[in-house]
């Protein structure tokens, strides 16, 4: 099968996972506090059980040690996302999301962790780098195809129940086209027993800072659907936000995978993408349209342009370590998107809105990329793109050194 057809199979996997499994969650949070089935304390200790399903999830899939396990993840997460997402339609009350969102956090993250090391081995073989890194990409069309659902639907007066069914129809179809076309993980056909470098002391600033982009992207990202519904009063206008998200964060993930490869680039980027996600945070707490407005474009820019850039500079910083080092900054990230929506239930929950949890997180974005502007964290010299053996995030199957 061509490795486009392929590349393209993983792209629809992470639609399916991400956009669906993951993010569906957002437009439908205004629902969910409209019926009184949460508050919007409440709403954030959903949130965060979808967060510990995904550290669980991503947890759990690095130690796929065959390629039968990885498969059987990868297979598993994408039809258990369809039948869960189908199933929230009959949820009702806070339980009842919590256990289902946490559920969907650990298939979503089987998805993502296996289609990443799949896909980038895939790219790598065909000496096409550039194409793995669009896959990334899924997500945001992800958010697009269900924010445009959802506002399909609210423009018809649907309530949560027919968007969760709705939700899951697209998941079913996505992946009934998408499973036959899967790749196979494959066992390594060379196995190179080398000595443990030592990690770089970049490598321990960009955990830091990894870790405070979960903490700080997480909240624009689940709660702009409500906000915006807030501040609309209901209109349909405030449904244009999240498709916008997804909109923005896939040109983000384009200018990033065409960027032009110098020496310290990726450092560079990576800071501006920061910074400029920390004023779309900020942003999100002006009163009226534009602040949202500017929230979108800022901060959903760089939603997943930033993670594909933490990724290429750990490579550049660790090129033999980077398998390990990916599982690091994954525990990492998921520990500070978990802490997320916990300090958005905080922050509802003492001061009665989400501005103190905002203002968190544009800070912690801030000091990120302070983090990554440092001098002397430019690394030794490895080129994002240039061709490579994959060293990949997902067991021994998908690393070859």
């Amino acid at each position: 099968m061509p490795p486009l057809i392929r590349l393209m199979a993983c792209l629809f996997a992470l639609i399916v996972a991400m956009g669906v499994g993951r993010f569906a969650l957002t437009p439908l949070l205004p629902h969910l506090i409209a019926e009184g089935q949460v508050s919007l304390t409440g709403a954030g200790l959903v949130a965060a059980a979808n967060y510990l399903g995904y550290l669980v999830g991503a947890l759990d899939a690095f130690y796929a040690s065959s390629p039968r396990q990885a498969r059987l993840r990868l297979v598993a997460g994408l039809w258990a996302t369809v039948l869960l997402t189908l199933a929230s339609a009959l949820a009702e009350g806070f339980w009842p999301h919590v256990l289902l969102r946490f559920a969907l956090g650990v298939t979503s993250a089987w998805v993502l962790v296996v289609v990443t090391g799949l896909s980038q081995r895939i790219a790598a073989e065909a000496n096409r780098p550039r194409l793995g890194s669009l896959v990334f990409a899924g997500p945001a069309f992800g958010v697009m195809l269900t924010g445009a659902l959802a506002l399909e639907l609210n423009l018809q007066g649907q309530g949560s129940a027919m968007l969760w069914l709705a939700f899951g129809v697209l998941a079913l179809l996505l992946t009934l086209a998408t499973h036959p076309l899967l790749p196979h993980p494959q066992a390594p056909t060379v196995t190179t027993i080398q000595p443990v470098p030592r990690r770089p002391r970049s490598l321990y600033a960009l955990l830091a800072a990894y870790g405070l982009v979960g903490l700080g992207y997480i909240i624009p990202a689940t709660f702009l659907s409500q906000m915006a519904a807030a501040r609309f009063h209901g209109q349909w206008q405030a449904d244009l936000f999240w498709p916008a998200f997804g909109l923005a964060a896939a040109i983000g993930v384009v200018l990033v995978s065409l960027r032009r490869q110098r020496p310290g680039g990726t450092r560079r980027w990576l800071v501006v993408a920061l910074w400029l996600q920390a004023l779309g945070t900020l942003a999100c707490t002006l009163p009226g349209m534009a602040g949202l407005v500017l929230g979108v474009i800022l901060s959903g820019g760089p939603f997943l342009a930033g993670m594909q850039l933490v990724m290429q500079y750990a490579r550049e910083l660790d090129p033999q370590g980077h398998s390990r080092n990916v599982g690091l900054l994954t525990a990492a990230f998921a520990l500070g998107q978990l802490a997320g929506p916990l300090l958005a239930a905080a922050s509802s929950h003492f001061s009665g809105d989400l501005q103190p949890a905002l203002y968190a997180a544009g800070a912690g974005l801030l000091l990120a990329g302070a983090l990554m502007a440092r001098p002397g964290a430019n690394p030794a010299g490895a080129n994002s793109f240039a061709k490579q053996d994959a060293v990949l995030p997902c067991g021994s199957e998908f690393i070859r050194e």
